[in-house]
């Protein structure tokens, strides 16, 4: 989500305007505010009703989530209707000191940098719940489900337990671990108010070399199903209108992660939003095959992806959308599209959007202007671009998921819970994650695990004790940052509350003059990125970050190296100087479980999710062999003794 999201103004709790004895969520068009029954600006007269005939009572609980969702939608207006398919992002819905008009909305999100200006969990669940005070005082009073891209943990809210990002669940492959993590997630995300979250990315990257291959389990169609359904199954329960339960979102739809590199036309990137030009055979078998798995696990949202095929927008595919996502797989819940995703599907907007409402497109991801959306679809209704069939067809899918969820029996989650944000239990899981995700990808005899007899051991690298580093994008902001951004254990607190003073840690290797040991750790990586902005031709680790490996050498006799990365990363001038080296990638705010498996008390036992290539132009693997352009297989990983735990090392991969 939110390729080319752009921070904007701080973020406020919505203003409440009292339009006679409504109260209405606001957003910016220009003109006088209109009176509680004033059509919105270029909107047809609204219809008392439009939907099927029906005399049941949608507030009747003891129907059938469907039954309700025809009930109620037989007794909306147009502007009702369409308003349940607008979803804005929450620093456009409040617009101090511009005219307002307002706006019937289905849903609110905060973008990848929209937290209330207090981020802690208190002030979350005080903004989402003036956002649904204020849906329920407009019109029949239908309640919004607010959205959140909580992908790795609750990740934009301080003091939560961020998880380690996919990449490392998928070199884990625990699904009970995995489950556990979505209900930690889902319990998290319900004490801020929040109940719908933006993930799992069930994408099948092919080409590490896109900015968003952390946010999938790995290459392998098998693993991805099994960890998305274990995923799903956490955040959502066995009753999506329990307490704590979360609405998950099976994303993107569909052959996002089959992209080609230099395909993309969106600023900044190379591969992400770009073309997957894969036959339909390699399509439903490779990328396909995740959505069929979350469809009979339950989930109830998909979002579709930005990427095109060769036969266009994916956003404005009806064949896609409506034959083989609705049709074919039969997926009765709603579609939602990516963040102003509709805008590329055609140059002329209200064309863009009767294309993709057409194709099977339910609720807009607008995410900025409604005023221009809603008169979108109305000039669409108008001209028989879009049919009265297809909103109601949509708003029912929309209402049947809010009934699902006992939306209308309770908007809000419980209040008073901020306490289990970041709870320890989450903290211990999170911990328990981090060390099964580690990968030894070297291992020399006798360097690891390190004993606990070691003298001093020394520790270089600023990656080494820094919780932004470690967490990557999609933590606290959308690109994520680096330093103390959120409470956690960094890996140099991880090992120092273990080694004590035996453990002697110079950011950037400044020891002094004759300082030695057994024992050095470098720890070395990524910068945080996400979408776009983490495409990437090289697969580079920062040269200097390198060099403090060459430099950490002749000081000690057993040199381990710890990578922080998002995905399979170039390792000259690292795995053929170090001792041992260790792909970690980004394990969130639980630092210390890196030094639970560095120092023996958890064995290792993941392996890498991802072909690790030979050179940046060997990333693409579709149609490849295991080891044709290789270091290492997937599923490749070492014991401490250096046994295989998977396939061998491709040939001449570790000197």
């Amino acid at each position: 989500m939110l390729a080319g999201y752009a921070p904007r103004t701080p973020r406020r709790a919505p203003r409440l305007l009292i339009l006679g004895t409504a109260v209405a969520l606001v957003g910016g068009a220009c003109g006088s505010p209109p009176t509680p029954t004033s059509p919105l600006p270029g909107s047809v007269v609204p219809q008392a009703t439009g939907g099927p005939s029906t005399s049941a009572d949608y507030r009747d609980a003891s129907l059938s989530p469907r039954a309700r969702a025809a009930a109620l939608l037989a007794q909306m207006t147009l502007d009702e209707k369409i308003g349940q398919m607008t979803q804005l992002e929450n620093g456009s819905v409040d617009t101090a000191g511009v005219s307002q008009t307002q706006f019937l909305l289905g849903s609110v999100l905060s973008g990848g940098d929209g937290t209330p200006p207090e981020n802690s969990p208190d002030a979350w669940y005080q903004m989402v719940d003036a956002y649904q005070q204020a849906a329920l005082g407009t019109g029949i009073g239908i309640p919004i489900l607010y959205g959140i891209d909580a992908v790795h943990g609750n990740s934009k809210v301080v003091g939560a337990t961020i998880f380690p990002h996919n990449v490392g669940l998928g070199a884990l492959d625990d699904p009970v671990l995995v489950k556990a993590i979505g209900r930690a997630t889902a319990v998290e995300m319900n004490a801020i108010g929040v109940r719908w979250n933006f993930g799992p990315v069930v994408a099948v990257p092919q080409d590490v070399r896109w900015g968003r291959t952390y946010e999938a389990y790995g290459e392998d169609p098998a693993l991805v199903e099994r960890l998305s359904g274990a995923f799903i199954a956490g955040l959502q329960g066995t009753d999506l209108a329990a307490q704590d339960a979360v609405a998950a979102t099976a994303k993107h739809f569909v052959g996002d992660g089959g992209t080609g590199w230099g395909s993309s036309t969106a600023q900044g990137s190379s591969i992400d939003q770009g073309v997957t030009s894969a036959d339909d055979a390699t399509l439903r078998s490779i990328h396909l095959a995740p959505y069929r798995a979350a469809i009979d696990g339950g989930v109830r949202i998909v979002m579709a992806s930005f990427s095109s095929t060769n036969a266009g927008k994916v956003t404005g595919d009806h064949h896609l959308l409506t034959d083989v996502l609705k049709g074919e797989l039969g997926f009765s819940g709603f579609v939602v599209s990516d963040w102003g995703a509709v805008d590329q599907v055609n140059a002329d907007y209200p064309s863009a959007v009767a294309q993709s409402i057409m194709a099977g497109i339910d609720m807009v991801m607008v995410p900025y202007d409604a005023a221009r959306f809603q008169a979108a679809v109305r000039q669409g209704l108008a001209s028989g671009a879009i049919s009265q069939a297809r909103i109601d067809d949509a708003v029912l899918r929309i209402l049947q998921v809010k009934f699902e969820m006992g939306l209308f029996e309770q908007p809000m989650p419980l209040a008073g819970r901020a306490d289990a944000v970041g709870a320890s239990a989450d903290r211990d899981l999170a911990r328990a994650a981090v060390a099964g995700s580690a990968v030894l990808l070297k291992a020399g005899a006798g360097v690891l695990p390190i004993a606990p007899s070691t003298g001093s051991v020394l520790l270089a690298g600023p990656a080494a004790n820094d919780i932004g580093r470690q967490s990557g994008g999609w933590t606290m902001t959308w690109q994520g940052g680096t330093g103390p951004i959120t409470p956690g254990t960094t890996i140099a607190d991880g090992l120092r509350a273990r080694l004590g003073d035996r453990l002697l840690y110079e950011e950037n290797g400044a020891f002094d003059a004759g300082v030695s040991a057994d024992v050095g750790i470098v720890v070395v990586g990524e910068f945080p990125y996400a979408e776009g902005r983490g495409d990437s031709a090289t697969l580079a680790l920062p040269p200097d970050e390198v060099a403090l490996v060459a430099a950490m050498r002749p000081r000690v006799k057993r040199l381990v190296v710890v990578v922080l990365s998002g995905r399979p990363v170039m390792l000259d001038g690292v795995l053929e100087t170090a001792d041992a080296v260790v792909a970690a990638w980004l394990p969130g705010t639980e630092g210390g479980g890196l030094a639970d498996v560095l120092l023996g008390d958890v064995p290792f036992h993941g392996t890498t999710p991802y072909t690790w290539p030979d050179t940046p132009e060997d990333a693409p693997r579709t149609g490849r062999g295991p080891c044709d352009g290789a270091v290492f297989p997937v599923g490749f990983g070492l014991d401490a003794s250096g046994r295989p735990l998977g396939p061998a090392a491709c040939p001449g991969a570790t000197p």
